[in-house]
């Protein structure tokens, strides 16, 4: 997405904001950026030290590609200038920005400046395209920054709304691509190609093929890059090295989508709604290992006729109307004209060798002396990248001549133990474990233990991993995995993230299936995930909420992974208590349907189960159906769970089990209301026993409901006040949000609709903020009512629409809802302004979310002169 196009991400891939600064001179001043671009539900992007084997000048220019929005924070210092540049990083970083980006510069005005600082901030002063202003403290700049990003959201949604002919976007902005790290070597043609195919309107499948380690991975990612304003639904990426299951490449994708799994219908009709009229770009990663969901692809690409697929596979698909681009090696260069620098730097392969060995040994030079030994290197690799990059990462301490003999040595001693694999194959697998070879014994088994992620990890999770390993040093070891290419490293605001290649780990995975502890390493990698659980427990219902989720949701794979090892070896118990540990989580993120499968064959195991197994089973897999079948299925299994948790004395579980037990009494043929109060009454009080206050505050807030199902408006604003209060206490922003959607729907019942639009914006801004999508199509339908309420026809046909289309794009539209918007909007539509209105909506339904976040938090006239409270 170029910045000048209006289309704004969607809240789990959000516009991104690049904030360069010195570190160290501005750190209070950074992390009030920090918090002002994430109240604004933006990604802030903050490079804080190079990644290796990278050097931080490709890192930040790999971070500001992908950015939206340049951010310029100066103090008095101008910042280091590294051995052999010419500027520092801060200057280099203002030059690096792409001339279309909006760029906003902020200086502090106490305090003497650096000569070269005076320099750059007088060059910047004369660009026509920054902002530029002074700040006195952090909190002066963070209220500076907020206003400033506003006013570019609110710029870009006027855009978005004046251009009547744009296709329907709704919530499709481009999603945030893998950032690429190196420059795309030897590839123009295969790149033409691609990008050629998917630019063709009669084409809509393309699959690039070729061995592991070919390239086919960083091939898509550019040509995406290259055709992201084609697709003005966005781009999908959906990294399938994780997944060995072809029935599960629907959830996968559904994932990468942001479509909630709630379990109120099929998945394959979540996703068909979410595409079915989306000009957009699914890129399929590594989709060899579930070649078996090729008949889901091609029924997505039936029902969606504006979608293209674009997968990467060792092999085709096979389906009709696929067009297939096969990916060899890079060009190598011909040894029989003899050495000549110039002739060899023409060769692909021997750039792409120079280029990574620059990486790690920024003073290398291919000469006459060395050229000869890089281009028979480069030969006896035949021409594969990561080959050819693994390589290359030894340049730090051999020779190209020492490097060549070790690798001759080694390639011709290994190759005949992969002898049944391509011959590609056959050389990525032997330089691989020539690489392993050259690792010290603790750095081999750490690389065979960290195969288990099935995405990213932390140091944390790798010093677990590491447990019990002889004469391990954790960070020597994970540092020389990182330097030999064996482990990629990606830095995530303040802390590192860590992952391997599918191809290495693929090599990693067969070396920990020829080890006794294979079973005993396995149960490790899913106890580290069942701690996280624990730790996460308490802190998703408090302050660090925002945090954890994104936390977990990065951590998907591996937390999917560690729930499908303890059920595969029948770990009941554990397996349970994991899922109950993480409960806001699966809620929040949208995953509760995958839960009530798991915890569904926990309870078709036919093993006996001791009751607080049975209990949390029986929870997950009645409460997350609610609205399916109350009288003989829901009522006498949420009855059971409540009984076998009080026998175990889990007040919170029984509390939890008797909310969704009087949900399940309201919706019975005939609705039991006082038996409903009774059971609701005594969550409030167990939950308050157990000191659960996020409980306590979802109880409340049931009660609310069941007051206005027997027309006690009054009482039930009194609970909502109560279950407000004691999430606000509890600095719990999910439950305050809650609280606020019912409170402004008891409101808008007693005719106050000033106060009603005021609780359904906070709510909405919560929810945003928590990229809970349900919570902003909550926020959206309230404001629409509000609209229709006085009169602004314009306006609640915008937020309709806006609201319909997060509900279908992100797999909410089936599930039961606490909103009344209909019967406003019925109102208007059955009156002379019934056209206007369906206007509006069809043009609310192009609005991206963020826009039309944006556009909800903004008064109307008719808000304007309504009282404010």
């Amino acid at each position: 997405m170029s910045p000048a196009d209006p289309a704004i991400r969607t809240p789990d891939q959000r516009l991104r904001v690049f904030v360069s600064s010195t570190l160290r001179e501005l750190a209070p001043e950074r992390r009030a950026v920090r918090a002002a671009i994430e109240q604004l539900h933006l990604a802030p992007v903050m490079f804080e030290l190079g990644a290796r084997p990278h050097p931080p000048r490709e890192l930040y220019r790999a971070y500001l590609a992908q950015s939206d929005i340049f951010l310029g924070l100066y103090g008095a210092r101008y910042g280091w200038v590294a051995p052999g540049d010419d500027v520092s990083g801060l200057e280099d970083e203002y030059r690096l920005a792409p001339p279309e980006l909006p760029k906003l510069v902020y200086v502090k005005e106490d305090g003497e400046r650096e000569p070269r600082l005076v320099e750059l901030l007088a060059r910047i002063k004369g660009d026509d395209r920054a902002s530029y202003a002074y700040f006195n403290d952090a909190d002066h700049l963070a209220e500076l920054v907020r206003g400033d990003l506003a006013t570019l959201l609110a710029e870009r949604f006027t855009r978005a709304t004046g251009a009547p002919g744009e296709p329907d976007a709704g919530m499709g902005g481009t999603v945030e691509l893998p950032a690429a790290l190196t420059a795309l070597v030897g590839r123009e043609r295969e790149l033409e190609t691609v990008v050629s195919l998917l630019t063709d309107d009669d084409v809509r499948l393309v699959t690039i093929t070729g061995a592991g380690g070919i390239g086919k991975s960083r091939l898509s990612i550019e040509a995406a890059g290259r055709v992201r304003d084609r697709f003005h639904g966005g781009i999908a990426f959906v990294d399938l090295a994780p997944v060995t299951d072809p029935q599960l490449v629907p959830a996968a994708i559904a994932n990468a989508l942001g479509i909630r799994d709630i379990g109120d219908g099929t998945l394959d009709e979540k996703l068909r709604m979410a595409v079915r009229d989306r000009r957009m770009l699914l890129l399929l990663d590594n989709l060899e290992q579930v070649l078996d969901a090729a008949p889901a692809i091609r029924s997505l690409l039936t029902d969606a006729p504006d979608l293209t697929v674009l997968a990467t596979s060792r092999i085709l698909l096979r389906l009709t109307g696929e067009h297939g681009v096969e990916l060899g090696p890079l060009g190598m260069p011909d040894l029989r004209r003899g050495p000549d620098v110039a002739r060899a730097l023409a060769a692909p392969s021997v750039d792409l060798f120079v280029e990574r060995t620059r990486a790690v040994k920024p003073d290398f030079e291919l000469t006459d002396e060395n050229v000869e030994d890089v281009e028979r290197i480069c030969i006896a690799l035949d021409g594969v990248p990561l080959a050819i990059e693994l390589a290359a990462a030894r340049g730090r301490v051999l020779t190209p001549a020492q490097l060549l003999e070790r690798l001759d040595e080694r390639l011709l001693e290994l190759g005949g133990g992969v002898r049944d694999l391509p011959e590609r194959q056959r050389t990525i697998r032997s330089t691989i474990e020539w690489s392993t070879q050259l690792l010290s014994a603790s750095e081999q088994d750490l690389l065979t233990r960290l195969g288990l992620f099935a995405g990213g990890f932390t140091l944390e999770a790798a010093e677990w991993m590491a447990e019990g390993i002889p004469d391990a040093d954790i960070l020597d070891d994970l540092g020389a995995l990182v330097d030999g290419s064996l482990v990629r490293q990606e830095d995530r605001g303040d802390r590192a993230v860590f992952a391997m290649l599918s191809t290495v780990r693929e090599y990693a995975l067969e070396r920990l299936g020829t080890r006794p502890d294979a079973a005993a390493l396995r149960d490790s990698h899913a106890q580290y995930f069942v701690r996280l659980g624990a730790q996460s427990r308490f802190e998703l219902e408090g302050p660090g909420q925002l945090g954890w989720i994104e936390r977990l949701h990065e951590e998907g794979d591996d937390i999917r992974a560690a729930m499908r090892h303890l059920l595969d070896t029948r770990q009941w118990a554990t397996a349970a208590h994991f899922a109950w540990t993480l409960y806001v989580y699966w809620w929040v993120d949208g995953h509760l349907g995958e839960v009530l499968g798991w915890m569904r064959e926990v309870l078709d195991s036919g093993d006996e189960l001791d009751d607080l197994t049975r209990a949390t089973a029986l929870y997950f897999d009645r409460a997350n159906a609610f609205w399916q079948d109350p009288d003989d299925w829901l009522v006498p299994g949420l009855s059971e769970s409540a009984a076998l948790f009080r026998r175990e004395g889990e007040r919170s579980g029984e509390a939890l089990a008797l909310i969704s037990l009087a949900l399940a009494l309201l919706g019975a043929r005939e609705p039991d209301t006082a038996r409903a109060d009774d059971a609701l009454e005594g969550s409030v009080a167990l939950f308050r026993e157990a000191g659960d206050t996020w409980g306590e505050a979802m109880a409340l807030v049931t009660l609310g409901r069941v007051a206005l199902l027997t027309h006690d408006v009054q009482a039930a604003l009194a609970r909502f006040d109560e279950s407000l209060a004691v999430a606000r206490r509890q600095r719990d922003d999910l439950g305050e949000a809650i609280a606020l959607h019912h409170r402004g729907w008891a409101e808008v019942l007693l005719g106050d609709l000033a106060v009603a639009r005021d609780c359904f914006e906070q709510s909405l801004a919560l929810s945003a903020k928590l990229h809970h999508d349900e919570g902003v199509a909550y926020g959206l339908e309230g404001l629409t009512a509000v609209a229709a309420g006085v009169g602004d026809v314009e306006r609640a046909g915008m937020l309709l629409g806006a609201a319909q289309v997060v509900r279908e794009r992100t797999g909410t539209y089936n599930a039961p809802s606490f909103s009344f918007h209909q019967q406003f909007v019925d109102g208007i539509l059955a009156g002379p302004d019934g056209d206007a209105l369906e206007a509006a909506r069809v043009r609310g339904r192009r609005l991206h979310v963020d826009d039309a976040v944006a556009y909800a938090m903004q008064r109307s006239t008719a808000d304007a002169t309504a009282p404010v409270t």
